[in-house]
């Protein structure tokens, strides 16, 4: 998706007509921007570490439980001890930048609810890495400390979570590991959330901080179980992941909506380009790793600490394993017939935790690097031949030029791409606007691009879409 000009697929042979007047009109000029591959980001996935994973989860682990309703003043179990030293691998990490991180903690008092009838103060470990140019804007990965046996409200007995959610937490923090030696536009974001089981507060309470001080979240990647190889379904398979996005935004208003009914758009949230964003990259960065764009917000029915950064209007996505293995989801440590229940370590793969982490790293580091994603993108050709976007104009400097991309409307990731310069607008020539969907992608002078925008509202990457 990220190389230039435009790619003529056995699909659209099928419409020769078409084809012809494709390839004449717009590979005129295609090559005026090469676009490289970039050594940096391969640098990025290859540095990360499984055995440092590896080691991650089971201090994790070591913590005994790490439930919500846990000890937080022992100094070896419980959630508070577990949190604290998620502070401190963070500060080591900082440390060793020159200062790189600003580590904070992002927190609120939370009761009277039916998972948390008392008062319990819900605490993130939160670490950003500023951007150069662009300090407000970010991108997130985030991943759940805390965990859970059968009894959700079972806060004294054992509960390894290695799985679920060691293994995304250690993830953030590989992550943060391998990012902060290197400095970007856009700022980083590394997020051990808490709360999670008991009612996804953990999110609630960064998703509300982050509205406070006027965060632009751009992409927000949670990460929730990324350790499990072998699922209940029998099938052991290390090569794939899934990620989870919503379609149109919970806060659409009914006008938006009536817009969207007559110009599309339903599969082409900012979220939903969010995650095409990031199985491009996986095409591109990271070998033997097949994602599976699944259309739903989480798994049938559930759910997971995306969701609040989506109820606020943030793009957000879940990645996470194929295949589930639900004796080792939420369950007392035990055996049954013969059956061995409980989220211990010796059910995590470290290798493919790494795998993923380094998905969420070179998937954040291509979005910090690359401009922010084009604002204001609006599209018109209706009963004529041309399509014709425009969009806000930019002083930024990191801006070398924009791309715009098309695919038909059945297909999943876009097809065909034409850069056309640092313009404002632009108009493809006999490309009717009926048969497509389109997007605008800003591209830094390296060639790394952002996500791609859908035109209008539904499409947006700003989360405070004015009417």
């Amino acid at each position: 998706m990220l190389s230039t000009g435009i790619k003529i697929t056995s699909k659209i042979l099928q419409h020769s007509t078409l084809a012809v007047v494709c390839s004449f009109s717009l590979m005129v000029n295609a090559s005026e921007l090469k676009f490289e591959d970039q050594q940096k980001l391969h640098d990025i996935a290859n540095n990360v570490s499984a055995s440092r994973i590896g080691h991650d989860i089971q201090t994790l682990v070591n913590f005994g439980t790490r439930h919500t309703l846990s000890d937080t003043k022992s100094d070896t179990r419980g959630i508070g001890a577990a949190r604290r030293w998620i502070k401190k691998e963070f500060e080591k990490i900082s440390a060793q930048c020159g200062g790189c991180l600003e580590v904070i903690e992002v927190k609120d008092t939370i009761s009277g609810e039916k998972r948390i009838p008392n008062p319990v103060e819900v605490v993130n470990i939160v670490a950003i890495q500023r951007g150069i140019s662009e300090p407000n804007r970010m991108v997130m990965m985030s991943g759940d400390i805390d965990s859970r046996v059968s009894n959700v409200m079972d806060f004294t007995s054992d509960s390894p979570g290695a799985n679920d959610n060691a293994s995304g937490v250690a993830g953030v923090i590989e992550a943060a590991r391998v990012l902060s030696k290197y400095k970007f536009n856009g700022s980083v974001v590394y997020a051990a959330l808490s709360g999670e089981e008991q009612g996804l507060f953990g999110g609630k309470i960064l998703t509300a901080y982050a509205q406070k001080h006027n965060w632009q979240v751009h992409g927000v990647l949670n990460n929730d179980m990324i350790g499990n190889i072998t699922g209940i379904n029998g099938v052991t398979d290390n090569t794939t992941a899934r990620i989870f996005s919503e379609g149109t935004r919970v806060v659409e208003t009914k006008k938006q909506a009536n817009t969207r009914r007559f110009t599309g758009g339903e599969v082409d949230s900012a979220s939903r380009n969010l995650a095409r964003y990031i199985d491009t990259i996986a095409d591109k960065y990271i070998p033997n790793l097949n994602t599976i764009l699944v259309y739903r917000l989480d798994r049938f029915g559930r759910g997971g600490h995306h969701r609040p950064f989506n109820d606020a209007g943030f793009a957000a996505v879940r990645i996470m394993e194929t295949n589930e293995h639900y004796d080792r989801q939420h369950q007392d440590l035990r055996t049954e017939d013969g059956v061995e229940y409980g989220d211990t370590i010796e059910g995590v793969d470290f290798d493919y935790t790494a795998k993923l982490t380094s998905l969420n790293a070179v998937a954040m580091a291509s979005m910090a690097w690359a401009p922010a994603p084009p604002k204001e993108v609006e599209i018109k050709g209706a009963v004529t031949a041309n399509t014709s976007f425009s969009w806000q104009e930019t002083s930024d400097e990191n801006i070398a030029g924009y791309k715009i991309y098309w695919r038909y409307t059945s297909e999943p990731q876009w097809q065909f791409s034409k850069y056309v310069g640092k313009v404002s607008q632009y108009t493809l020539k006999n490309v009717v606007i009926d048969n497509y969907y389109f997007g605008v992608a800003s591209v830094n002078k390296q060639g790394i691009e952002s996500p791609v925008v859908f035109p209008g509202d539904v499409g947006s990457f700003d989360h405070n879409i004015k009417l």
